[in-house]
């Protein structure tokens, strides 16, 4: 191909819908998956105080919705996973509408006109094992028709926000032009997309370079960032140089919907971001590179190779100590802010390079400056393996992880992290720290260096973290806590 023609072509492949600027495209998705939240007026404040004009939730809690009327911000709502066998009832799919649409459809209400409703998250995941492989289609049929019977269907739409692994390239022609839905899943994912695209929907993907890198030490590093990788990965069907990860997964997208007859599908892109901490490349420095990278690239007005997207999402805006850890344990780490709303690292969402720290929550209201500790005069160490293990069971221990930061503790920081973690989730219940005489409360403050002992929020409706998997081990005297 000659160089102007080349040049021409890409010119023309890199132009961005004319209609989105990051103004009115960017989102982030609001998460509840807390044990201690901060109140929903508090972050809908902090969203706009920081420019956000549109929010996605895993749900339509009542709470949050109330707290977003009036706000103008543009509110997507979902329907999560565990209530999709409910929606296969088009009774109880009209009752959703109803209760979760129509009721805060108002002028001064909920600003969910021309939006999106989430019908399930991620549903098929191959970890799931099918669990909702027959159900979420169905789901999505009865409540596009509800809407539409609600007199809604016009502005409102439904569709399916799905993971990346829902598409693939295969062995032998591993590259994004040969994009191809899951064999498994192919002829249902056909039937969603058509209906999607009949009524308008956009297609929804997550797409997290962050999981390219995690448990692959294989993988090139650089090409999971924007500012450009060593060796570019060069299609062998189209010629097309990719610098990132990004940009392939998502013109692999693009290939399997062209596949199936609808390259011209419209695309949103549900969740992008990066962890904190819980893992050695879950790190405020990394999660500032990627964020530095792709902020520009939204400001820029430039797509993907192929073609741009009409919304994206940030993943997540705060961090969520109740999440599952199954996938790892930087599931709790994905906020831009911390737990209680206050910023991480310097950001400018507006992505011309201006770098700042958001604007934190307001008025926070802490429990008292008081930590739990352990007690370095305890007699009997016996039973200490046993209290961390119950401590972190009940509380998050994700940082004290492999590279992670608190991994760098002795064992008696350790003691003191886990019970400390557990005493600020149980609201600094004096019962909560005592470990059979292996710790105590303290004033001092005992963080040490990059690892933050947290003093948690105070709130009224504080809930109980499930238990996680925690393996003590007693290894030369030192208590190494293997969080999986």
């Amino acid at each position: 191909m000659g160089s102007r023609l080349w040049f021409l072509l890409l010119g023309v492949l890199l132009l961005w819908c004319s209609s989105c600027s990051i103004v009115n495209c960017l989102g982030v998705n609001w998460g509840t998956m807390a044990t201690h939240m901060l109140p929903p007026k508090t972050v809908v404040q902090m969203l706009k105080d920081n420019g956000f004009q549109k929010v996605k939730l895993f749900d339509a809690d009542s709470t949050t919705m109330n707290a977003l009327a009036g706000s103008n911000i543009e509110v997507m709502v979902a329907i999560p996973n565990d209530q999709l066998q409910a929606m296969t009832d088009y009774g109880n799919a009209q009752e959703w509408v109803k209760r979760n649409i129509s009721r805060f459809n108002f002028n001064g209400g909920v600003n969910i006109n021309n939006r999106y409703v989430a019908v399930g998250n991620e549903p098929f995941l191959k970890t799931y094992n099918n669990s909702f492989i027959n159900i979420t289609f169905p789901a999505l049929q009865n409540i596009q028709n509800a809407l539409n019977e609600a007199d809604v269907g016009d502005t409102i739409k439904a569709t399916v926000p799905l993971n990346a692994d829902v598409y693939f390239s295969p062995d032998d022609q591993p590259y994004p032009s040969a994009g191809r839905f899951r064999p498994d899943i192919n002829d249902l994912m056909t039937q969603i997309v058509q209906f999607m695209n009949k009524n308008k929907a956009p297609f929804t993907v997550n797409i997290y370079p962050f999981l390219s890198l995690y448990g692959n030490d294989n993988f090139p590093f650089d090409y999971a960032f924007f500012d450009g990788a060593a060796q570019p990965v060069v299609d062998k069907g189209t010629g097309i140089q990719y610098t990132n990860v990004f940009d392939a997964n998502f013109d692999t997208l693009v290939s399997a919907l062209k596949a199936v007859g609808l390259g011209d599908m419209t695309i949103m892109v549900g969740e992008v971001g990066w962890p904190t901490d819980g893992d050695k490349n879950g790190n405020v420095g990394n999660a500032y590179r990627f964020y530095n990278g792709l902020m520009p690239r939204l400001a820029s007005n430039r797509g993907n190779i192929k073609r741009g997207y009409i919304e994206v999402y940030l993943f997540g805006l705060l961090d969520e100590d109740a999440k599952s850890i199954a996938p790892g344990s930087f599931e709790r780490h994905w906020g831009i802010v911390r737990y209680d709303g206050q910023p991480k690292f310097a950001l400018d969402l507006s992505g011309q390079g201006q770098n700042k720290l958001l604007v934190g929550a307001r008025g926070v209201d802490y429990l008292p400056q008081k930590w739990c500790a352990f007690n370095p005069n305890a007699k009997d160490l016996s039973k200490l393996a046993d209290n961390i293990n119950y401590a972190c069971t009940f509380s998050d221990c994700t940082t004290l992880g492999y590279g992670s930061s608190c991994n760098g503790l002795d064992a008696n920081g350790n003691a003191s992290y886990a019970f400390n973690m557990y005493y600020q989730v149980q609201n600094q219940d004096d019962l909560a720290c005592n470990f059979e005489g292996l710790a105590s409360v303290t004033t001092q403050n005992i963080s040490q260096g990059n690892c933050n002992f947290m003093i948690q929020i105070a709130t009224s409706s504080a809930g109980i973290l499930g238990p996680s998997v925690v393996v003590v081990l007693l290894v030369l005297g030192f208590v190494t806590l293997l969080v999986v």
